[in-house]
């Protein structure tokens, strides 16, 4: 048994739950945010079969989009009446974790 850690951008969080369970995983949804641009996230917990995570990692990449999002430039946050131009960077698709499960039940 397998533990998959995918964290989504909000955006695709819908996308990917129902795309998850058309193909026959349950998982559990958790809110969470990023360090970086402190923007919101889902953060997914689903427990698979062995030979089923490759089928739940392209379930994720294929609705886990990327995206580019205009933020505030870092010398914006400075001291003065100066402020940065915004800055374009890429936000969006999975970050996802694969971690061995040693026991696992639904009680």
């Amino acid at each position: 048994m397998k533990l998959i850690f995918a964290v989504v951008n909000n955006d695709d969080s819908h996308s990917v739950q129902s795309a998850l369970t058309k193909n026959g995983f349950q998982a559990t949804k958790l809110a969470s945010s990023g360090g970086f641009l402190m923007a919101g996230n889902t953060t997914f917990m689903i427990c698979s079969e062995d030979e089923k995570v490759d089928a739940a990692l392209d379930v994720i990449k294929n609705h886990s989009h990327k995206r580019k999002q205009f933020v505030p430039n870092v010398s914006a946050y400075g001291e003065g009446p100066y402020t940065g131009f915004p800055v374009e960077v890429t936000v969006g698709g999975a970050t996802v974790f694969v971690t061995n499960i040693e026991r696992f039940e639904k009680v």
